[in-house]
């Protein structure tokens, strides 16, 4: 299973785990679709796969050399491992970039996801009247899910179990992210800002071997949210991955078809040209979340001015974002060497 890898393999591959967490952060913006562009998602996925009962046994019984191999534990280690770099670099740049500036940030992304449908799609060589439909019906999930409105904040631990096997899904799911859809369940400020603030927090406090959070009830609640939607997660990302590994093995072309119009219809998220509405309580105040942030409830989408410079500036940021996603995949399939197994 293992795949030899040369010292220049390993690094691309923390590379792109940390463009996958970077993804991954942006709701709108899918870490799948990383993977599937640069090459290696179908690994990724049979990879997940083998974190199952078999590996279980093998832990329990401290064969860890035999579970490092079965699980293809260098490429998980390495993608993971580029996924934390990320988390604690590039994504608090990628904060700083869309705070100050947002609409190119998103034109960016959007460009990416364009090239990202171009590149697939090109090479996606069993166009028939039925991959034609599965496109069809990506399409429209993708385009139905932008739209939605977004639900409460709910705190309840089964819901946020539930958060966390849907939220995982933009890890393994091109096209789908995983923050967009905790935005619309009404968790992610809860899940993704509030709880891991609390996490923060709580490290900071037992490097000073400061244990007074342990009489903050509102710190033990949100260290318990974390907890489960962590739990919530792993059970996603296991179970997900069965499920995907199983129609890629039996529908392959179906599945791609579907992935193809999913992630064009995910474009509806990340359209550059959209307004912030932030939520409000019944007295019209605007709700703020633990940081003193406004919580955003939609986003209300236009179309541009081209009388302005901004927007012909967003639209080379576009060409920009797509450049780059066809400058990768080409230097990838450049590279590409057949897997060893």
């Amino acid at each position: 299973m293992q795949q030899t890898r040369t010292f220049t393999d390993k690094v691309l591959l923390v590379l792109k785990g940390l463009a996958m967490g970077a993804a991954n952060k942006v709701p709108g913006v899918s870490g799948g679709v990383v993977a599937f562009v640069a090459g290696f998602y179908e690994e990724f996925i049979y990879s997940l796969q083998k974190i199952n009962y078999k590996a279980f046994i093998l832990l329990i019984n401290g064969r860890f050399r035999s579970l490092y191999y079965y699980t293809n534990g260098k490429f998980l280690s390495l993608l993971i491992l580029g996924m934390l770099i990320s988390y604690f670099s590039v994504s608090k740049v990628l904060d700083y970039l869309i705070l100050h500036y947002e609409l190119y940030v998103w034109a960016a992304f959007f460009g990416m996801i364009v090239g990202s449908i171009y590149y697939i799609s090109k090479d996606f060589e069993e166009w028939t009247k039925r991959s034609l439909v599965f496109v069809l019906l990506g399409i429209i999930v993708g385009v139905a899910i932008s739209f939605l409105e977004p639900a409460k904040e709910n705190d309840n631990l089964w819901f946020v179990f539930f958060c966390g096997i849907i939220g995982v899904s933009g890890m393994t799911l091109p096209g789908l992210s995983g923050s967009f859809i905790l935005i619309l369940l009404g968790n992610y400020v809860l899940l993704l800002v509030d709880s891991v603030n609390a996490l923060y927090d709580t490290i900071a406090n037992l490097l000073l071997w400061d244990l007074s959070f342990l009489a903050d009830p509102e710190r033990i609640r949100l260290l318990e949210v974390l907890l489960v939607f962590g739990a919530g997660s792993l059970a996603g990302l296991v179970s997900l991955s069965h499920l995907l590994g199983f129609v890629l093995k039996n529908y392959k072309t179906d599945t791609f078809a579907a992935i193809i119009g999913f992630i064009t219809g995910s474009l509806g998220v990340v359209w550059p040209w959209k307004e912030k509405i932030f939520k409000v309580d019944a007295n019209g105040e605007m709700i703020l979340d633990s940081q003193g942030n406004a919580v955003i409830d939609y986003y209300d989408r236009y179309f541009p001015a081209f009388s302005s410079a901004e927007t012909w500036l967003a639209i080379f940021f576009i060409f920009v974002g797509i450049l780059i996603v066809l400058g990768l995949a080409w230097y990838e399939k450049k590279n590409q060497k057949p897997a060893k197994r």
